[in-house]
């Protein structure tokens, strides 16, 4: 699904990205680990098409995001630090108003709304305004904003960030799931101990560079052990 080969990027003449090589395929929940500074957001960024590398190849679905950004843009769901959510705002009415930014309208725009917070637990809340939810639920409203338009690759940077355990253990049930139904997640993390039960791969990002990958055994220890 994702093919990235050989990404390089420089902030001023600083090097961020060193030759990223990296490919996700369907049905894969894949994390990115490394230290502050390790350019695991700026992967993410350039991944979804909202930074232009220096170089290398980067194509979703076989389609060039460097020539066809905006095709790119539409097969995939971001979900960053800041969860883009509208405080004054109900849950419905934030997914109606992003719904239309993605180009859905009328009943397949309220279906589309109906199904996004019935899969992440908020239906009942719909006619709640944003500012009244808990981090863990904002979280969970960003990743329906997300999906709204049927992504088929969802981009993670510290999702676990701030969470209390029960909202960690919703969101990574959430995500095991999509990743049943055929989507790919990426995620990056710094977090090891919880939220990574059904990751499939995990990634060492350091200096730049993919330094090491685990297929298997993903567990606190190991990742801890990765990162050594």
């Amino acid at each position: 699904m994702l093919i990235a080969e050989n990404l390089s990027l420089f902030f001023g003449v600083r090097p961020v990205l060193r030759g990223v090589s990296l490919g996700v395929r369907r049905g894969e929940w894949v994390v990115v680990l490394g230290a502050n500074g390790a350019g695991k957001t700026t992967l993410l960024r350039v991944i979804a098409t909202l930074l232009r590398p220096a170089g290398g190849r980067l194509e979703l679905n076989g389609v060039d995001a460097l020539t066809h950004p905006a095709r790119v843009r539409a097969q995939l769901g971001m979900v960053s630090h800041q969860p883009l959510i509208y405080p004054d705002l109900t849950a419905s009415e934030n997914l109606r108003f992003f719904g239309r930014l993605y180009g859905l309208s009328g009943a397949q725009l309220e279906q589309r709304v109906e199904h996004a917070l019935r899969e992440v637990g908020l239906w009942t809340r719909r006619h709640d305004r944003a500012r009244a939810f808990s981090r863990g639920m904002t979280q969970r409203l960003s990743i329906a904003r997300a999906m709204l338009h049927n992504p088929d690759l969802l981009l993670l940077d510290e999702p676990f960030t701030g969470l209390d355990q029960h909202s960690a253990t919703t969101l990574a049930a959430m995500l095991r799931d999509l990743v049943a139904q055929g989507r790919a997640v990426l995620m990056t993390t710094h977090e090891l101990g919880r939220g990574l039960d059904g990751v499939t791969r995990a990634l060492l990002l350091k200096g730049g560079r993919i330094e090491a990958e685990l297929r298997e055994h993903i567990t606190p220890e190991a990742l801890t052990a990765l990162l050594d």
